[in-house]
């Protein structure tokens, strides 16, 4: 998904909209790679939870863009967006099970 979108942006690029989007996105990566050496399991979630955070803003921008551009990929990107945010919240709440057991 991140290449699609950064693919986007650079379609887009003159406009800050592509810019906030390809922040967003690429954020979200960000997050999940430092959630993978957490020095604790709640740490690990709370990295997990800006990633969510991040989807959250993408999803913002991505729509945005849908209501100014008429590009056909950003209803897939947005399904590929969809996917990510349901293996995070799965992720995240699979994690709080662990703590609370």
């Amino acid at each position: 998904m991140l290449h699609d979108i950064v693919k986007f942006c650079e379609i887009t690029k003159t406009f800050q909209l592509a810019n906030q989007l390809f922040k967003s996105s690429t954020s979200i990566g960000a997050n999940v790679r430092e959630a993978q050496n957490a020095e604790s399991t709640a740490d690990f979630i709370h990295k997990f939870k800006i990633a969510i955070k991040e989807v959250d803003e993408t999803e913002y921008w991505l729509a945005l863009c849908t209501e100014l551009y008429d590009h056909t990929e950003l209803s897939a990107l947005k399904e590929q967006l969809i996917e990510i945010q349901k293996i995070i919240n799965k992720i995240i709440s699979t994690s709080k099970k662990k703590i609370t057991s």
